[in-house]
């Protein structure tokens, strides 16, 4: 590790007592001053509780200084890192300033059996050692970043390898300042032939290979000459994102994660599924009984139509509900139309005017109505208001397998393609798309589906 780093990293602790005591010292003038929340509107009375400032000093800044710190390093904000973002560190400083505040409200309450001095005064004392913390850790990054361009506590690094770095790893290496790439060689005699190699401080490979004599050797000099080594994933070197790094035991392990779906954003994911979709049926049930009385009077009984389709992992089975848009016996009549089917591209089955769709069935699908019921197959766990939208199992048993990447989440109400053409796209414009959203999953991309859906509904864009 550079010394640069280890400087920088300790000056974290000073840098954030330093706020810590100005928060404090500050929040107390405040008060002592009667500066209420609201500039210019005086509504707090004189402090009479508040302790003299050596009192206060001695009783409270002290320990309190002691408590942030220990707090923010079980929250990992003293890591000897070459250099981090400052916005990468803001949750983690906010998250240290509350638990402080529930610290000290814990320490008066429970122990010293009172209340403290002042609510005000501690509101400003958390804002203020948020607000400091951060400015001190910027400033240590934009220094450090200085001393980056000038070459001080850079990383010297050269790829090795008979094949090319790949070409993502190579721009980061060259633009980022932490980082003064050499260039790249083929193999370990070449990497004796640079000059001062022992200056170096990384050696990646981007072949590695556990069984050749080629890559032990190269572990072997990087070893012997104190020089990082460091190896590039063979595969999956398409989606970076989504490899992990776990324990095996004591053994460190590389595990694919198919998407950022899983843990804690699978339970939030349900959560919001089941208590939108069971407000918006509460919500849109007389919608419900009017679709479904005018479905009645146009074409009579069954009101919903049931289609079997491929659910999550590509295994389960699920009973889609749709509002009856086509005639009753439209399965039956599928096999004459299958040569008409404009999605030649795939194998979804599509027809533009197609006969089978009822008077009523044009206003259901011009509005997307006909897929309301699918909230219930989202309210039992089958579906979830955003994800690729499901097909039938014909049409499934003719995906690729790379195509059959799609299940890895529950399929949806709404998505991605249907944002961005519906059954305009073509097939593999949609799985790029449903991959797209598979493998980038987050919470605000949902919420950015959902909203793009209310307009592309309004505005019937691809409806079909």
């Amino acid at each position: 590790m550079k010394r640069s780093e280890v400087s920088f990293g300790l000056l974290r602790i000073p840098v954030d007592a330093l706020a810590v005591m100005a928060a404090l010292l500050l929040a107390y003038r405040l008060r002592e001053a009667q500066m209420d929340l609201i500039p210019g509107l005086q509504l707090l009375d004189p402090a009479t509780t508040l302790p003299v400032l050596k009192i206060f000093l001695d009783s409270f800044v002290n320990p309190s200084i002691w408590i942030f710190l220990i707090i923010a390093a079980l929250l990992g904000l003293y890591r000897l890192r070459s250099t981090r973002s400052a916005w990468s560190e803001v949750g983690s400083v906010i998250v240290a300033a509350l638990l402080w505040l529930v610290v000290i409200m814990a320490w008066f309450f429970f122990v010293q059996k009172q209340l403290f001095y002042s609510r005000v005064l501690l509101f400003h004392s958390v804002f203020f050692i948020a607000v400091f913390s951060m400015l001190g850790r910027m400033s240590l990054v934009l220094l450090q970043r200085s001393f980056l361009r000038m070459g001080i506590g850079t990383r010297t690094v050269v790829s090795v390898g008979r094949s090319p770095i790949a070409g993502i790893a190579e721009r980061t290496l060259k633009r980022d300042t932490r980082y003064r790439y050499v260039g790249h060689v083929t193999d370990l005699s070449a990497l004796r032939r640079i000059p001062h190699f022992s200056a170096l401080d990384l050696v990646i490979q981007t072949d590695p290979n556990p069984g050749s004599e080629e890559t032990a050797e190269l572990i072997d000099f990087c070893r012997s000459h104190h020089i990082g080594y460091a190896f590039l994933p063979p595969v999956f070197s398409d989606v970076p994102h989504q490899l992990r790094i776990e324990r095996l035991g004591m053994l460190p392990m590389m595990r694919f994660q198919p998407t950022p779906l899983d843990g804690w954003g699978r339970v939030f994911k349900r959560l919001a599924d089941l208590i939108a979709s069971a407000l918006l049926l509460v919500v849109l049930s007389p919608v419900f009984l009017l679709l479904s009385l005018c479905i009645l009077l146009d074409s009579g009984w069954p009101v919903f139509y049931v289609s079997r389709r491929v659910g999550e992992h590509g295994r389960r089975r699920i009973a889609t509900l749709k509002f009856r848009s086509m005639c009753c016996d439209a399965d039956a009549r599928k096999a004459e139309l299958l040569p008409l089917s404009h999605r030649s591209d795939g194998p979804l089955f599509k027809v533009h005017g197609d006969p089978r769709v009822t008077r009523f069935g044009h206003f259901l699908r011009r509005w997307s109505l006909d897929e309301l019921p699918q909230l219930l197959n989202v309210l039992v766990g089958q579906m979830s208001l955003v994800g690729p939208r499901p097909h039938l199992p014909e049409e499934v048993d003719r995906y690729s397998p790379f195509q059959r990447r799609v299940f890895a989440v529950r399929p949806g109400i709404t998505g991605l393609a249907q944002i961005s053409g519906r059954s305009g796209l073509k097939f593999e414009e949609e799985v790029a798309l449903d991959l797209k959203y598979v493998e980038e999953w987050s919470p605000l991309l949902d919420l950015w589906v959902l909203w793009r859906t209310v307009f592309t509904v309004m505005k019937r864009e691809g409806a079909d």
